[in-house]
């Protein structure tokens, strides 16, 4: 027998092999060879997984078969480790209000769309999934995703997209009395976050909330989510600009790279590029780009996350839907 047909892999064939007996032999080969009959010279047949065209000893009742590397004994099948999962945690509020109605509220659905969605397993309260319609949870406190998405329950809070003009400050108080954002959005009685700021001579997307985690989240780099901006410079521009700063850029204040950076349009003596990064500092975008060069004439930004300007008109805000809530949750990590 052979050193090969010792392997505990190699499976045992008790059948003639495929395809029958070489062309100008006698008889069948050899019981459960697959090579050349016993006898003949020259290689085995193609495919026939024998080596050098020998038989094995015993008068060729076996050969040397493939070996397949890593392969695993039908009697030792491979298992999976098992982990261990989280004890489960009840979320049950016994005061709260019945889970299907707050999201039928939040524009989920339907009631009966959402008790659905909770049969189905694709609500989770506090990261617990829920399959029960009878629990009540507290909108105040409490966390619901519906397939991995959060949804708002709470109805006072408010999320909105203002479009600022050139020449308003971003503050709810301006002690040298200049047109800010208190002049749109004073009359409110939530009190409204600003998410990051846009200095006087900028314009372009704001997002304005009461929630606070949410906008602390939006306008910290360490979460990463991204500002897009459309800037008119001099130019031209040269190509190894955008190399630049992606590579990144020392300022006064430490260093910055840029997420993108292309050029949209080019005309004689100026240039449209579109900026984007996740950096939220003063002045970080004109700063930026002069000191490679090319001051900046004109700013906007046009994108804050998954949410974009769009043609929303200057000095015109708009409430976010449901869906563009749910993606600045998930952008922010929430």
């Amino acid at each position: 027998m052979s050193e090969h047909s010792r392997s505990p892999r190699q499976p045992r064939n008790r059948g003639s092999a495929p395809g029958g007996a070489p062309k100008g032999t006698r008889g069948g080969a050899a019981k459960g060879t697959g090579g050349a009959p016993k006898g003949t010279r020259g290689a085995a047949p193609k495919g026939s997984g024998g080596s050098s065209g020998r038989t094995s000893s015993g008068g060729g009742k076996r050969t040397a078969g493939p070996r397949f590397a890593g392969s695993t004994k039908p009697s030792q099948p491979t298992r999976l480790p098992s982990r261990e999962t989280a004890p489960p945690v009840d979320v049950h509020d016994p005061d709260g209000v019945r889970l299907q109605k707050l999201m039928a509220a939040a524009g989920v659905g339907s009631r009966r769309v959402c008790e659905n969605l909770i049969e189905q397993g694709r609500v989770e309260v506090d990261g617990q999934v829920i399959t029960e319609l009878g629990v009540r949870i507290n909108p105040q406190s409490q966390v619901v995703h519906v397939d991995g998405v959060r949804v708002n329950l709470d109805e006072e809070r408010v999320y909105l997209a203002f479009n600022k003009p050139k020449g308003v400050v971003t503050t709810m108080h301006d002690e040298l009395g200049r047109i800010s954002l208190a002049d749109y959005v004073g009359n409110r009685e939530q009190r409204l976050f600003h998410v990051g700021r846009l200095d006087a001579d900028t314009e372009g997307l704001l997002l304005l909330t009461n929630d606070g985690d949410l906008a602390h989240r939006l306008q910290h780099p360490a979460y990463g989510v991204l500002k897009t901006y459309l800037a008119t410079v001099r130019g031209p521009v040269g190509r190894d600009v955008g190399k630049q700063l992606r590579e990144g850029v020392e300022l006064e204040d430490g260093p910055v790279t840029v997420d993108s950076f292309k050029v949209v349009d080019s005309q004689p003596g100026k240039a449209l590029i579109e900026v984007v990064l996740h950096e939220g500092r003063k002045h970080v975008v004109r700063r930026m780009l002069e000191l490679v060069g090319h001051p900046v004439l004109e700013l906007v930004r046009t994108e804050v996350g998954p949410i974009r300007l769009g043609d929303l008109r200057s000095g015109r805000m708009r409430r976010l839907n449901k869906a563009e809530i749910g993606a600045l949750y998930q952008a922010a990590g929430l």
